[in-house]
């Protein structure tokens, strides 16, 4: 029961309604006797300067996970930022400093990379290629070519960011083989869906992110992944699935990182 000494973390975004923090970390808090609870805030655009405004003088709210589309919107708004996150550009947790400073990171490509570990998945000198070019796609790049892949593949539907991602990653991975839009998935040890393709759709829905013929290359050593929590099962999974593949979920994901937010807002260990 949240009471008047209950302190607050919040997730803000919108849509709201898809997403499984507060559950998780809800959950985790309860079974771990901490005076501790989550608010799901879907916030309208128009709002956006009022709510950092807000976030400030919050005296009992500790940190702030962020999601679609208000990732890239935010880290320009904050007190400082990590590294990371100024190289991209965007921002998916904020921690409320007790003077009311705002700090930001990006820790969604850790999350996925722990949640893909529980696969027995090591990035080192692997193949990966990720569609999406936004915020959790755009992290989870930079943390694959940070853990050690010798090339990663990039799509989105515009060739721009693709580009602009691509020259990002090159600059900081020289080591690293950047290409974009492969003409088969064969070569892949990783591919992950980092895009809304398939956000609340029934998972046999025609909604894709690849073209049907691209993914029949898909081998079945190949580990496919989606970062949509809402199905769990999305279609691509679900035909990934039907070719023999290791699939890992949007929830699983969400969960997996579950500690990397809560420790950087102060409120759970890193590992849980």
């Amino acid at each position: 029961m949240i009471q008047g000494s209950t302190e607050l973390v919040a997730i803000v975004g919108s849509p709201i309604a898809q997403v499984k923090s507060p559950e998780n970390f809800n959950r985790w808090f309860a079974d771990h006797q901490q005076n501790v609870a989550m608010l799901a805030i879907d916030l309208a655009p128009s709002a956006l300067q009022n709510f950092i405004q807000t976030l400030r003088g919050w005296q009992n709210l500790r940190g702030c996970v962020v999601t679609v589309p208000y990732k890239q919107l935010l880290a320009s708004r904050l007190d400082s930022i990590s590294e990371r996150s100024a190289a991209l550009r965007s921002v998916n947790v904020i921690r409320r400093e007790a003077d009311g400073r705002l700090v930001g990171d990006i820790v969604d490509g850790e999350g996925f990379l722990s949640a893909a570990r529980k696969h027995d998945f090591n990035a080192q000198d692997k193949q990966a290629m990720v569609i999406g070019t936004g915020g959790v796609g755009s992290a989870i790049a930079w943390s694959l070519c940070q853990a050690g892949v010798s090339h990663l593949a990039i799509s989105d539907l515009s060739q721009q960011r693709v580009e602009m991602l691509g020259e990002l990653l090159r600059g900081a991975f020289p080591k690293v083989v950047i290409s974009a839009n492969p003409a088969s998935l064969e070569p892949f040890d990783l591919v992950v869906n980092a895009s809304p393709v398939g956000m609340g759709a029934a998972p046999d829905d025609k909604a894709m992110p690849l073209p049907l013929a691209l993914m029949q290359t898909l081998q079945t050593r190949t580990l496919v992944a989606d970062v949509v929590t809402s199905p769990a099962v999305t279609s691509f999974l679900a035909f990934a699935q039907r070719l023999g593949c290791p699939i890992q979920t949007g929830p699983e994901m969400a969960l997996a990182q579950l500690g990397n937010l809560g420790h950087f807002m102060g409120v759970t260990p890193l590992q849980i």
